[in-house]
């Protein structure tokens, strides 16, 4: 695998994950400007020996390979002829996507992440009907994900877990089990650290705010993003008890800070600099080319033993323009992509990152997943996984993430701190729902 080209475009990339509307993973984004393989018109046309004309987007991924992986896919398509356009940079993607939509010039298939100013706009089509023969082979909390108010509006393409990944060895040798609660996690973090070594890495601004860690644990402390009638579904007590003991693994000095990568590259682990490390899937390949089968991985410990641990996911979905020039075109165009062609799937998934194919039959025949950690990664995923809910808002993360701030780095008292939060959460589902 090749690892992100930056942590930042990563980091921004998780907002597929975190209900941001941009992760998981998604693979990194690349910083050249400029389109790719841009039509100067809007979608659709007339192509070679009167085929369609398709116009499919993609963000720049960062792993070697993947632009040449979606041109060689558009070419064995022999219904009509497709054109990949290549859109640097997540920020810059997601805004060249809103603005070719909204202006009536969007592509006729692209990746996003699902909310519901599309829906609203008009600017997604319905797929409900690409997989009905297979509806039953694709995660069901991963359709959710896709769908409001009952109609599927897109189509995952990979699914890019994060949870805890460490060193087996270093956990033997201290008599240490995968953690089951917060408390444990902290103890765990205090015992392994040591004169050349830290216990625990998750960015290195973890003493500060926890953001990797937010949405993770909403599931974490007992709650959900939003519930069925549109509330927020945070257990805001335990939330604020998380958090707080969150700054423990500060007051041990035990997490490393100032690493010369963030959380998102394994370096630190790989170099020996920690002992555990909070990162996605994407980087297994990596870790195990350092230590072998030395690497194990764990979702992230409840906040009590009670509580269901959590693995949070992120990935990109495929999307159909409702108001493109030919939408049965692209509809079947995307079927056959990311429905029917198993192989090509895989070599998307597998053969440049390192990420699960969505339909669970690809999955289970994919030999890179069925062994060691990655075997692992999966089996944690299918049971722990919490993905984004497309009713969530950047306003609704960034209030969180600002109370982290404050209740982590500040040792300001959970409550207000929690309150101010949940009003603006409340406040976006009023502009929403009413």
């Amino acid at each position: 695998m090749s690892l992100p080209s930056s942590s930042v475009s990563r980091r921004a990339l998780l907002g597929g994950a975190l209900g941001i509307g941009v992760a998981g993973a998604l693979t990194a984004c690349g910083n050249n400007s400029g389109l790719s393989g841009s039509k100067s018109g809007g979608s659709g046309g007339s192509g070679s020996g009167g085929k369609v004309s398709l116009d499919q987007w993609y963000h720049q991924y960062g792993e070697t390979g993947t632009h040449e992986a979606a041109k060689r896919y558009a070419k064995e398509y022999t219904k009509a002829d497709v054109t990949v356009t290549w859109v640097p940079a997540t920020s810059e993607y997601d805004t060249k996507l809103t603005s070719a939509l909204t202006g009536g010039k969007g592509p006729d298939c692209f990746e996003s992440h699902l909310n519901r100013a599309l829906v609203q706009a008009g600017e997604v089509e319905p797929l409900d009907d690409l997989i009905a023969d297979v509806k039953d082979d694709f995660n069901a909390d991963d359709l959710a994900a896709n769908s409001l108010d009952g109609k599927l509006y897109a189509i995952p393409m990979i699914i890019d877990p994060q949870m805890v990944y460490y060193r087996k060895s270093l956990f033997s040798a201290k008599g240490i089990q995968p953690p089951t609660s917060l408390d444990d996690w902290i103890s765990a973090a205090k015992e392994l650290t040591g004169d050349k070594i830290k216990g625990l890495f998750m960015g290195n601004d973890a003493n500060t705010t926890a953001s990797p860690l937010i949405s993770p644990l909403i599931a974490a402390t007992g709650g959900t993003y939003l519930t069925d009638d549109h509330k927020c579904g945070i257990v805001w007590d335990k939330f604020g008890e998380a958090l707080v003991k969150l700054r423990q693994f500060s007051t041990d000095k035990s997490l490393l800070l100032g690493a010369p990568q963030d959380w998102t590259n394994p370096d630190a682990l790989d170099n020996q600099l920690c002992a555990m490390q909070w990162i996605g899937m994407w980087a297994v390949p990596q870790m195990t080319q350092a230590f072998s089968d030395d690497v194990g991985c764990f979702a992230l410990p409840g906040l009590s033993s009670s509580d269901k641990p959590t693995v949070l996911k992120g990935g990109w979905n495929a999307m159909v323009n409702a108001k493109g020039a030919h939408v049965d075109a692209a509809k079947d165009f995307t079927k056959w992509l990311w429905v029917d062609n198993a192989k090509d799937q895989t070599d998307w998934a597998l053969s440049y990152g390192f990420h699960i194919p969505p339909r669970k039959s690809v999955a289970d025949k994919a030999t890179k997943l069925q062994s060691g950690v990655a075997a692992e990664s999966v089996k944690l995923n299918n049971q722990y996984g919490f993905g984004p809910n497309p009713d969530w808002t950047p306003a609704m993360t960034t209030a969180l993430t600002d109370a982290s701030t404050q209740i982590i780095g500040k040792k300001a008292d959970p409550g207000p701190a929690l309150a101010k939060a949940k009003k603006t959460i409340e406040n976006e589902l009023d502009k929403a729902f009413g």
